[in-house]
């Protein structure tokens, strides 16, 4: 019998058998893992983001990927695509981070010129790392560059008191 034979065999009866691994509490039961997508309960909007290594100078409408930690600060499990199963067409409850420009008074120059899905589901107090494309505004200065989470046409995780992730950043010519 071929490597590949043995291989596809021992996986068929694993999956027969059950792992029969250590639980770590959080399997998922038939019922969760056919479930679709939904809004996240008000309790789950909660995560942590980190910006490892903003730029602290961009020319102006210079493109530029940031490096964003998502941290799931909830007691939710998050899934990334809103559910174990996900049908809709137009990523309605998808995780994603996005950011915005404000500039020195503090008001809204760009309103989220970036936007990127978080790349898996996250247990409570799991971390993803989200690679975040973002353009700096088109005239110098100084700005307040700041991330947030979104559940996709359900609420900002800052509208949901959630803190956000902010880096000053210098735009010259």
């Amino acid at each position: 019998m071929s490597i590949r034979a043995l291989v596809m065999v021992a996986a068929l009866a694993l999956a027969l058998a059950g792992c029969g691994g250590e639980s770590d509490g959080l399997e998922m039961t038939p019922s969760e893992a056919t479930k679709e997508a939904e809004a996240l309960p008000e309790a789950g909007f909660r995560a942590e983001l980190t910006l490892p290594d903003p730029p602290a100078r961009l020319r102006a409408g210079e493109k530029h990927t940031l490096r964003v930690l998502v941290k799931n600060a909830s007691g939710v499990f998050w899934w990334a695509r809103g559910g174990a199963v996900n049908s809709r067409t137009d990523n309605k409850f998808y995780l994603a981070a996005g950011n915005r420009w404000l500039g020195p008074d503090g008001k809204l120059v760009t309103d989220m010129d970036g936007r990127h899905g978080i790349g898996r589901d996250l247990r409570p107090g799991e971390q993803t790392e989200v690679p975040l494309a973002i353009t700096a505004p088109a005239q110098p200065g100084d700005y307040t560059l700041e991330v947030d989470l979104v559940q996709e046409q359900v609420a900002w995780f800052s509208d949901k008191g959630s803190p956000t992730a902010r880096a000053k950043v210098t735009v010259v010519k």
